[in-house]
């Protein structure tokens, strides 16, 4: 949903986070010869939206992908959730290697937002894993509370918001997931992942070049077919209940899939 071009390098004061996990994270790849991670390899991982597009989906320079996926306590993503997503990773990732994904547990303060440069500060303060030689890194991040620019008619559901680290705020995909008619909180969750790391992978027209014409100016970077992944509904509660249909989760359309597939997806 954000395209930011401005780099936060912040320090995490209010926010004391602690993590759990049932295996020790491995970032000796991620370290120059002197064993630190440096502000240089760590600036490959804070550009805008879309800069990694084909980095993600191509084979040319990163063999494989690893997703550092953390998630505050009791709001994990659903187990059928992970598994859409993996199989929309294969489907769209051409990785000789293939991909690695590790999630992880916190803890933080009780809050009732977050802001952006809230986000980008837990970021830098949990991210373990960047882009090495031949690994692209991707962090995510489920959160327990709204995002602060929420309005009255539009409760985001997540954000892209740098070149490989997208944010969801699970506690409003649950509620809007416990309304009456709505689709499950799997439908709802997935398609909203689904929907951020389409941005990451360059959708629409943000890093991946259309083959034709299909953005919807009108609403940023999203496709104007209205059954499409990428419409623009997919990132607020509000939008999405209106445009599930039959409970199911939506699929890239035919124009998107010809745009990765010319950056080098599959």
């Amino acid at each position: 949903m954000n395209f930011k071009t401005t780099v936060y390098s912040l320090l995490l004061t209010s926010l004391c986070i602690a993590c759990s996990t049932d295996s020790e994270s491995d970032s000796s790849s991620n370290q120059n010869n002197t064993g630190i991670i440096t502000e240089e390899i760590k600036n490959r991982n804070r550009k805008n939206v879309g800069d990694s597009a084909n980095d993600l989906l191509a084979n040319a320079t990163y063999k494989s992908t690893i997703f550092e996926i953390f998630y505050v306590k009791d709001y994990k993503p659903t187990e059928e959730t992970i598994e859409n997503f993996k199989a929309f990773v294969t489907d769209r990732l051409n990785k000789s290697k293939g991909w690695e994904f590790r999630l992880e547990e916190i803890t933080v303060p009780t809050k009732s937002a977050y802001t952006l440069d809230e986000i980008k500060a837990m970021e830098n303060n949990l991210r373990t894993q960047y882009n090495t030689s031949d690994k692209v890194a991707v962090f995510g991040i489920y959160l327990d509370a709204k995002y602060a620019g929420n309005t009255e008619n539009n409760s985001v559901l997540g954000i892209a918001y740098q070149n490989t680290s997208f944010a969801i705020f699970e506690n409003t995909v649950k509620n809007f997931g416990n309304k009456p008619l709505s689709p499950s909180r799997t439908v709802l969750s997935t398609t909203v992942l689904n929907h951020e790391f389409g941005h990451l992978l360059g959708l629409v027209n943000v890093g991946t070049a259309m083959q034709t014409n299909h953005q919807d100016t009108a609403h940023g970077k999203h496709c104007d077919v209205d059954n499409c992944l990428m419409y623009w509904t997919a990132e607020t509660g509000e939008g999405l209940l209106n445009s599930i249909t039959g409970g199911k989760i939506p699929t890239l359309d035919a124009q998107c899939l010809t745009d990765l597939k010319a950056n080098g997806g599959m």
